[in-house]
């Protein structure tokens, strides 16, 4: 019912801009992904992914709507303000990363043919329910009436926090990663079931995956974002894993920095999270 309301808003306010689109994705072989996020996506899509595609044969291009620990209620007063408020990172066909400042959310909507268009929530507020439903229908509802009638919405499961993390944000779970990593389950897999979203990127299980492995709890660079090497590998492979339905071990591309183990380990916790996306699944390497 919601989105037969929101598709006659659509039909009735946003023809001109509905004509001005793109092509529909379905009508070029490249896969195009944008996340409406902050760090958290800059982790998980705008390093390793690209790379991932191309040594698989694939086309992409990666877009990312960046301001830093913004959350679902940040980005949803920019949405009805259209404010130009974020930094546009942009990875084309070519492999090479452009920023662009002070973009807005129905700015960048336009700027492609969008396949998939991924919401999150910040990190200290991924495993509150209440808190992530406060703002989410209203901003999954804004993008729907700008995007191109055949893009889907996905959402991006974060990660929880490494156990000696000093984040303040730790608080809200009690200092407790498992309390936090539950928590973020809870919410994800009610997003999920709720059939807005075409599927969950299952990144945050993916982190607790590797966790269990010979890396341990040393998943993150300062507690909360991911190592710059295996650590958003492991991100990156779980969102190539999604995206084009591809098993990551059978991908060839491994980072420079990272060990042949690093990154068995990373593909396997990422294979693992897909196939069960809201529960620890143990890596033995």
């Amino acid at each position: 019912m919601k989105k037969l309301f929101v598709f006659i808003l659509f039909i009735s306010f946003q023809l001109p801009f509905l004509f001005a689109q793109q092509i529909s994705p379905k009508d070029d072989d490249v896969m195009k992904v944008l996340a409406i996020g902050n760090s958290f996506s800059e982790d998980g899509i705008e390093n390793y992914l690209y790379d991932l595609a191309k040594a698989a044969g694939k086309k992409m291009v990666i877009g990312n709507l960046y301001i830093g620990g913004a959350p679902i209620e940040l980005h949803l007063k920019n949405a009805h303000n259209n404010l130009k408020a974020y930094s546009y990172r942009k990875v084309g066909e070519d492999g090479i990363k452009k920023t662009t400042d002070k973009v807005s959310i129905e700015e960048a909507l336009a700027d492609d043919n969008w396949d998939y268009i991924s919401l999150q929530q910040a990190s200290p507020l991924s495993g509150k329910y209440n808190v992530v439903m406060r703002g989410l229908p209203d901003l999954w509802t804004y993008v729907f009436a700008h995007m191109n009638p055949d893009s889907k919405m996905v959402y991006h499961q974060t990660w929880a926090y490494q156990q000696d993390s000093k984040h303040e944000g730790f608080k809200n779970y009690d200092g407790q990663q498992l309390v936090m990593y539950d928590s973020i389950m809870n919410v994800t897999s009610q997003i999920a079931k709720t059939g807005d979203y075409e599927f969950v990127v299952p990144a945050g299980t993916a982190i607790q995956n590797a966790r269990t492995s010979s890396i341990g709890d040393h998943m993150t660079r300062d507690g909360y974002h991911m190592n710059l090497d295996y650590g958003r590998f492991t991100a990156a492979a779980t969102w190539y894993a999604k995206l084009f339905n591809l098993d990551p071990r059978k991908n060839k591309y491994k980072p420079e920095k990272i060990t042949d183990i690093q990154a068995k380990i990373a593909k396997e916790s990422a294979w693992k999270a897909i196939k069960k996306p809201f529960k620890i699944t143990k890596v033995k390497k």
